[in-house]
């Protein structure tokens, strides 16, 4: 295996590992690394899809003894039962819109300037959302009702605007409708195994014919890499959410969208050439 693409599968899947669960939009890190590697192309799109298992298998693996309660209480728990329904309802706007528009947003809306608006733009709104007087409704994602989790899903939507950041959208959301910090961090990692599970299934049906035995080994790099950094990345954010607000990931969006801005500008960077 080349040395070469063996370093851009590691650094490519520390970036995703990194960036999937916080809120501050691993599409746009990717495109922004991926350019910089010279690692683009049909076949890298699919191998970011490819590593964003590692990352859904991490979140997995921290939640797996609540994800082992709530299957096995299904059939005499009404609180694991409340929770499934809650996650199916929050995982279906996204669904229908991205079913129906994912291509048109991926041929139209990934460029450096949209990418950075949306950075830009999230990270205003959660300085905001973290300012503004709380209003909390539920403490815990148990505590949600269906509108509660609804309102949250329709916020996943437009997630489906790179550089938005898919936690993001729905920790923002969250904090907006009334969740607890803890809540929206939470019912985030939850909503994210259902959503970035039936994205990933749908991108690689998508690009099957592109696919060979000889990507093996440089996906497992990308893989493994993701998985070990996403569940260290979960752990640290639970920790930090427990003292502290979202405000410094609002202003890193803001910073990093401006970055993005600058080198389209200013030409640093030929993003004819990026993917997302």
């Amino acid at each position: 295996m080349d040395s070469w693409l063996a370093f851009q599968a590691l650094i490519l899947g520390i970036v995703e590992g990194l960036t999937e669960f916080l809120p501050i939009s691993s599409t746009g890190h990717l495109i922004v690394v991926g350019d910089l590697l010279d690692f683009n192309g049909e076949r890298a799109t699919a191998f970011k899809i490819i590593i964003q298992l590692g990352a859904i298998l991490a979140v997995m693996w921290e939640f797996r003894q609540r994800i082992l309660s709530v299957v096995t209480g299904l059939g005499s728990d009404p609180m694991a039962r409340r929770f499934t329904v809650n996650l199916m309802i929050a995982f279906f706007p996204a669904v229908v819109l991205g079913l129906l528009f994912a291509d048109l947003i991926e041929h139209w809306l990934f460029n450096p300037i949209t990418v950075s608006a949306a950075l830009v733009v999230g990270g205003v709104v959660m300085l905001w959302a973290e300012k503004r007087q709380h209003r909390i409704l539920a403490e815990t994602v148990d505590d949600m009702d269906w509108k509660l989790a609804l309102k949250v899903g329709f916020a996943q939507c437009l997630a489906l605007i790179p550089g938005t950041s898919r936690s993001g959208s729905t920790i923002i959301g969250g904090l907006l409708f009334g969740l607890s910090r803890k809540a929206a961090t939470e019912f985030s990692f939850f909503l994210a195994m259902p959503t970035m599970v039936a994205a990933t299934v749908y991108s690689l049906y998508k690009y099957r014919d592109i696919l060979q035995w000889s990507d093996l080994p440089v996906f497992a790099i990308g893989f493994v890499t993701t998985f070990i950094v996403a569940m260290l990345t979960v752990r640290a954010l639970l920790v930090f959410i427990a003292n502290h607000s979202y405000a410094v990931f609002a202003w890193y969006r803001i910073a990093f969208g401006l970055l993005i801005l600058a080198t389209w500008q200013f030409g640093w960077i030929d993003w004819s050439t990026a993917e997302g």
